[in-house]
């Protein structure tokens, strides 16, 4: 079989020479609260939920929980508008219920990450209502403008033509202050202004009241909108150049132009840079394990490794890489899976880790994006690569996205389309509740409602039935998860191929330790390979973990020679010495 591809040969120490820090080659799991587990039946989930199933994170071995928002919230954004950075949203529970879950983290030796939450407030924050109100301590929390005069209507307008992201002008009137704020998400989501020093202080001081409180990290929201640029001499924002773009005709939609004045100013790089810089003068300052920043920002590859630092200053621990949610889907050839995995590690700094982040609550599923049969495979390729792996809350068992009816969407950037076009912008059908059993609302509540409806698959497939099963999706994670702890998968040189349009080969190999190579095959038909012309096995490999619907099973041994990838399909093998 003819390799379209030379062989990357990655053979340079992958991150340290070493694993050293708890963070280091991890397996991170995004917890959305509202969905996860509901302990008090009023259908929504909350705090001691997530308490409960923490033993279960620890024993499919999850490094680290990540929270999406548990903060004070009139929820118009799910936890995303925040109206007190300092106080836990009451619907989740209450600062004891926070302290007890971060106890019983500490119990069973899992840490914490907190969504943090900087780019915006509430709009009934307590900070924005004094804004309003022009308290000179707050006066200048928020982007404020008077706008500008139509000179043909001599009607007040916005001050430029920038859009939300959930469409419509980014910019909202405010009857008593006599001006427009600005809004880059909902309009009950001001956008705070880190051009003023206190705004910045601020910020700096939530970061330290949650440390203190015992959290190990931080994953940080929307990073690209923290900076707008500056008023020009006239005291006016410019507008955005339209964008052009055939598939987004419509002017009240996000895409129409492009942000190259409210997203990924300069400034922004340097507030990642402080932020790193605070928390290791914590970890300093108080001891213990190292705090972690994690960065969400969907922008382009040059700025995400900018995320890491400028090569003086450190950045993110963990920029978040979106490559397989933003270029990679279910057409997609096996050359571009590989082409991407290159690419993110020969452009790293030295000295960091690589990171693949394959699944939020922001994106359609992985099993609904790549079809339900690539469920493993995908899984396999998250774990078995380099660096860290970052997996959203029921990717595990392979739960799909779920129908929600225009009447029944919550989501705002939903809500501002149309019955006809909602559901492509809809965020919801990714955070129905997890599915935990067979029992009635899936085992997530014991009321008879759920804040989103449960999926109807939820008596075939949960995490109960899974692990009761001696094959199933969440056994293969479990088995990808104890296997990466192994020298080869922590430290070891990545070689990687594409053989042909479908399948990828790649090895891991620490020198010294077990060699294991990697099949995926993308394709519908099966494939026989000789894998000993790509790497340096025996006549004989076993089988690690296959997907479930392999002819293989772990602990086969199998022909190297001949070895048959069937179609959809993953297999982890290691070599028999």
């Amino acid at each position: 079989m003819r390799s379209l591809t030379v062989v990357a040969v990655l053979s340079v120490v992958l991150g340290l020479t070493c694993a050293t820090q708890w963070w280091e080659n991890g397996n991170y799991y995004q917890i959305y609260p509202r969905s996860f587990r509901d302990s008090d039946g009023d259908g929504i989930g909350d705090l001691n939920g997530v308490t409960e199933k923490l033993q279960y994170l620890k024993d499919i071995g999850i490094t680290a929980a990540w929270l999406s928002p548990i903060f004070k919230s009139p929820m118009v954004d799910f936890g995303y508008d925040i109206a007190d950075f300092y106080q836990i949203h009451p619907e989740y529970g209450t600062m004891e219920d926070f302290e007890r879950m971060i106890a019983r983290a500490k119990e069973v030796g899992l840490k914490i990450i907190l969504d943090f939450v900087p780019n915006h407030s509430s709009d009934k924050s307590e900070w924005f209502i004094k804004s309003v109100n022009g308290d000179p301590q707050y006066k200048d929390y928020y982007i404020w403008h008077n706008g500008k005069i139509n000179e043909e209507t001599g009607e007040r307008e916005a001050p430029s033509n920038w859009n939300s992201e959930f469409r419509y002008s980014a910019w909202e009137w405010n009857e008593v202050r006599q001006q427009y704020y600005l809004h880059q998400f909902a309009i009950g989501q001001p956008d705070l202004n880190y051009r003023n020093p206190a705004v910045v202080n601020e910020m700096k001081n939530v970061i330290k009241f949650w440390l203190a409180k015992g959290v190990s990290g931080f994953r940080i929201d929307a990073i690209p909108y923290l900076f707008e640029i500056e008023l020009d001499r006239y005291n006016e924002y410019p507008d955005e150049p339209l964008s052009n773009d055939s598939s987004c005709p419509d002017p009240d939609d996000h895409c129409y132009t492009q942000h190259i004045y409210t997203q990924d100013q300069p400034e922004t790089f340097d507030m990642v840079y402080q932020w790193r810089e605070l928390v290791d003068e914590f970890h300093t300052e108080h001891g213990g394990d190292e705090r972690l920043l994690m960065t969400e920002a969907y922008t382009s590859f040059e700025n995400i490794m900018k995320f890491y630092g400028d090569g003086v200053r450190n950045g993110s621990h963990i920029p978040f890489n979106f490559d397989f949610l933003t270029s990679i889907n279910n057409a997609s050839k096996a050359t571009e899976y590989v082409e991407h995995i290159e690419k993110w590690l020969n452009a790293m700094p030295a000295g960091v880790s690589a990171n693949w982040v394959l699944g939020n609550h922001d994106n359609k599923r992985v099993a609904s994006r790549f079809g339900v049969q690539r469920i493993d495979l995908i899984n396999i390729l998250l774990q078995t690569l380099p660096g860290h792996a970052v997996t959203y809350n029921g990717e595990e068992l392979g739960m799909t996205d779920v129908f929600i009816s225009w009447e029944d969407t919550v989501d705002p950037s939903a809500c501002n389309s149309d019955p006809e076009h909602y559901y492509d912008r809809s965020r919801d059908p990714a955070r129905t509740p997890y599915q935990w059993d067979a029992s009635s609302m899936a085992g997530f509540t014991y009321a008879d409602h759920t804040w989103l409806p449960v999926s109807d698959d939820f008596k075939t497939n949960n995490a109960l039935q899974q692990l009761r099963a001696p094959q199933s999706h969440l056994q293969i994670f479990k088995t990808l998860v104890r296997v990466r702890q192994e020298p080869s998968f922590r430290t070891g040189a990545l070689k990687i191929q594409a053989l042909d349009d479908d399948v990828i080969v790649y090895s891991r190999q620490k020198e010294g330790s077990d060699l294991y190579v990697i099949v995926l095959n993308l394709g519908s038909t099966a494939k026989t390979l000789d894998l000993t012309k790509y790497f340096s096995l025996g006549a004989q490999a076993e089988v690690i973990t296959s997907s479930l619907q392999s002819q293989y099973t772990n602990g086969d041994t199998v022909t190297t020679s001949a070895f048959v990838a069937n179609p959809n399909v993953g297999t982890v093998l290691v070599a028999i010495n």
